[in-house]
């Protein structure tokens, strides 16, 4: 097949949407579909199978903010898109941002059978605005995605049920969505030798911003009997850097800020001791799913707005959010009770098989070809009732 995949955000693999397109696209392009993918990315430029679309400019201001947060967005070009979806068979786009929004159109315009992936939330927008926490904006935010994207689509591609609920319940609308994770690579399925720390190390993995909310791990850590025994790194990068840095050192919290290269992130969980997943709002947490394919125990905020409280075996995993007494209590408990731990990781070991990403890109290809074959026989099947006619 040839498919065309539309990117508003897309470059370094530095967030959880753009490692779920690289994935997709690389898996499909393995399975040999012919894939051209269109993106602001310049560092793709001149490259087989990419067109390169001009950069939003949202003025001074917003252009900072969205530094800030280490993406950059698309200005849609449609002349340019026209050629890149010309020949497709299926055009996919992965965000309802102003770019998926006009190509969304131009399939519809130019007769293509057109699906989408669901990677962003209501709250990733609202955020920016200083609206997170407010329904009212999360509903229009929503509604936008749908008026613009998402009712023009023939298949949806929803990381988790909860996002698929959350949607369908703000819209009022059934979708015709299939639920399909997008998986952990089978690099972090390789165990390496285990080189433990000196300190009790836990991690947190996430870009710097509102919504993961690490402020409330590093808080807990300094509330914490056993602060001066703990180590903390936070993997990733943001804009929130400076902040959580400050809060930290004011708290005495020994605490690292790294981005870690693919390899050696899987390094780095498999020597650590527990994994903290803070954030307030997630569709389907990858870097919970990595933790736990390492052999981590998680300890999750239990949040409504999240999907990641569904990896929670019990309320040993699961603290409340913004509550910074309880997680630190999560902390000391599994810390203080090695045996309970030993006992979480082999019952984990049975839920990291099903985020093998082969798997979960198996049942994206396949999400695919259905589409394409159930066209194909409904131009059959009109085809012979116009000649019956005839």
């Amino acid at each position: 097949m040839k498919i065309t995949i539309i990117c508003d955000v897309y470059g370094e693999v530095n967030n959880g949407t753009i490692l779920a397109t690289t994935n997709l696209i690389n898996y499909l392009k393995k399975k040999g579909h012919q894939v051209t993918v269109v993106s602001p990315d310049k560092e793709t430029a001149g490259k087989e199978g990419f067109v390169v679309v001009p950069t939003l400019n949202l003025g001074k201001v917003l252009n900072m903010v969205v530094r800030r947060n280490g993406v950059t967005l698309a200005k849609a070009d449609k002349e340019m898109m026209k050629i890149a979806m010309r020949d497709a068979d299926i055009v996919h786009i992965q965000m309802p941002l102003l770019l998926g929004s006009v190509g969304a159109k131009l399939a519809q315009e130019e007769g293509k059978l057109l699906t989408a992936s669901f990677h962003c939330q209501a709250e990733n927008v609202t955020a920016h605005l200083g609206l997170m926490n407010s329904p009212r904006a999360n509903r229009i935010v929503y509604r936008a995605f749908y008026r613009n994207v998402y009712n023009y689509c023939e298949r949806i591609h929803y990381p988790t049920k909860f996002i698929r609920d959350l949607f369908e319940e703000t819209i009022q609308k059934e979708t015709p969505g299939l639920v399909i994770s997008n998986g952990v690579n089978e690099m972090f399925f390789e165990k390496h030798e285990r080189v433990p720390h000196e300190k009790f190390t836990i991690v947190c993995s996430g870009r710097y911003s509102k919504e993961k909310a690490q402020w409330q791990l590093i808080e807990a850590i300094g509330k914490s009997k056993h602060k001066d025994e703990i180590h903390l790194i936070l993997a990733g990068a943001g804009p929130f850097e400076n902040k959580l840095q400050k809060q930290a050192t004011k708290l005495g919290v020994d605490m690292e800020l790294t981005f870690f290269k693919r390899p050696d992130m899987i390094k780095m969980l498999q020597n650590a001791d527990l994994y903290v997943h803070s954030a307030l709002i997630e569709i389907e947490a990858i870097a919970c799913m990595e933790a736990i394919v390492c052999g981590l125990v998680p300890v999750i905020c239990n949040s409504k707005r999240s999907a990641t409280r569904a990896f929670a075996l019990d309320g040993k995993n699961l603290f409340e959010p913004k509550n910074i007494n309880d997680l630190t209590e999560h902390i000391d408990f599994w810390i203080e009770h090695p045996e309970v731990m030993a006992e979480y990781k082999e019952k984990y070991k049975s839920m990291a098989d099903s985020f093998k990403l082969e798997h979960c890109m198996e049942q994206m290809e396949q999400m695919f070809v259905d589409l394409y074959n159930e066209y194909n026989n409904r131009e059959l099947t009109d085809e012979k009732r116009e000649s019956t006619v005839l």
